[in-house]
C-alpha cells in the first residue's frame, strides 16, 4: 500500500506522464496533417502534366472567356521553364498557348537576363512575380522583335505566366521542325541564321541570348528560318549583350559545321551581325 504522499506523487507523475504522450500525439497528429496537405498540394501542382495549377486555370479561363482562344489542344513541345499547347481560336485557327511553369525552380537561374536590362529595372522579389515578368519580358521582345521584321512569331497576348502567339506549322496544325532535326542542312539556312540574327540585333536592338538549333523553326514549305523562344533576349545595351551575342554565334558555327557548311570565323560572323562590316 502506497501512502498519501506516495500516491500524490505516483499520480503527478503519471499525470506528467500522460500530458507529455497527449503533446507528443498532437505533435505527430499535426504533422501528419501538414504531410497530407503537402502531399495534395504537391499532387496539385502536378496534376495536368505540372502545368495546369490554379492560377493558370485562372488565367486560361479569362483568356477562354475574352475570346484569345476557343480551347487547348495537344501539347507540341516542352522544356524545363514551359510547355507549349496547339490552340483554336473563335474561327477555328490555330495559335499556339505557352505556358511558363509556376513549379520551375529554373527561372532563378534566369535573373542575369533580367537584371541589366534597362527595360526591366524594378524587379520585385518572389518567384511568382519573376515568372510573371519573364512571360511579360518574352512578349515584349517577340513584339519588338516581329515589328523590326525578323522572322519570329506573332505575339498576341500575354497575362501572368501564359503566353498566346502565332503558330509556327501547317494548317493541320503539325508545327515546324526545329533546326536540329531538318534534313538537310543548307549554306542558305546558315545565311538566313545569320541575318535574322543581324536583324535582330540591329533593328530590334536585340540579342536573342539563347539561340541555338533547338530554338530555330525551319519552314520547308515557304524557304524561311523563324527564330523563337525569346524568354531571354536582351537590350543591346545589356552590359553582357556582347558575352550572349558570342556565345549565340559560336551554338550557330558548332551546328553549321558539323553539318558540312562553310562557316564565318567567329569574329567575322559577330561583326556582321554587329554591322560592324558588309563583308
Amino acid at each position: 500500500m502506497l501512502g498519501k504522499e506516495e500516491e500524490l506523487e505516483k499520480n503527478r507523475s503519471d499525470y506528467a506522464q500522460n500530458t507529455a504522450m497527449d503533446r507528443a500525439d498532437r505533435r505527430y497528429l499535426r504533422h501528419e496533417r501538414e504531410n497530407r496537405l503537402l502531399i495534395k498540394t504537391s499532387e496539385d501542382r502536378r496534376v495536368f502534366d505540372d502545368v495546369f495549377d490554379m492560377r493558370t486555370l485562372m488565367v486560361l479561363n479569362s483568356m477562354i472567356s475574352d475570346g484569345v482562344f476557343k480551347y487547348l489542344r495537344s501539347p507540341f513541345a516542352s522544356g524545363k521553364e514551359s510547355k507549349l499547347y496547339l490552340a483554336l481560336d473563335n474561327n477555328d485557327k490555330f495559335l499556339a498557348i505557352k505556358i511558363h511553369l509556376t513549379v520551375s525552380a529554373e527561372f532563378k537561374k534566369r535573373l542575369q537576363y533580367i537584371a541589366g536590362d534597362p527595360r526591366f529595372s524594378n524587379i520585385k522579389k518572389g518567384s511568382q512575380n519573376l515568372i510573371a515578368i519573364w512571360a511579360k519580358k518574352e512578349f515584349r521582345n517577340l513584339k519588338t522583335a516581329y515589328e523590326a521584321g525578323v522572322s519570329v512569331p506573332s505575339p498576341y497576348q500575354v497575362r501572368r505566366n501564359v503566353l498566346a502567339m502565332e503558330f509556327m506549322g501547317d494548317s493541320e496544325g503539325n508545327p515546324y521542325l526545329n533546326l536540329v532535326d531538318a534534313d538537310p542542312i543548307t549554306s542558305e539556312d546558315y545565311d538566313d541564321v545569320i541575318e535574322e540574327t543581324a536583324k535582330l540585333y540591329n533593328k530590334a536592338n536585340l540579342v536573342h541570348a539563347d539561340l541555338s538549333q533547338y530554338n530555330i523553326f525551319k519552314d520547308v514549305d515557304h524557304a524561311r528560318i523563324i527564330l523563337f523562344d525569346f524568354g531571354s533576349s536582351i537590350d543591346i545595351k545589356h552590359p553582357k549583350s556582347k558575352e550572349f551575342l558570342t556565345r549565340d554565334i559560336v551554338n550557330i558555327n558548332n551546328f553549321f559545321a558539323k553539318h558540312g557548311v562553310k562557316i564565318l570565323p567567329n569574329e567575322l560572323a559577330i561583326k556582321r551581325v554587329m554591322g560592324e562590316t558588309n563583308n
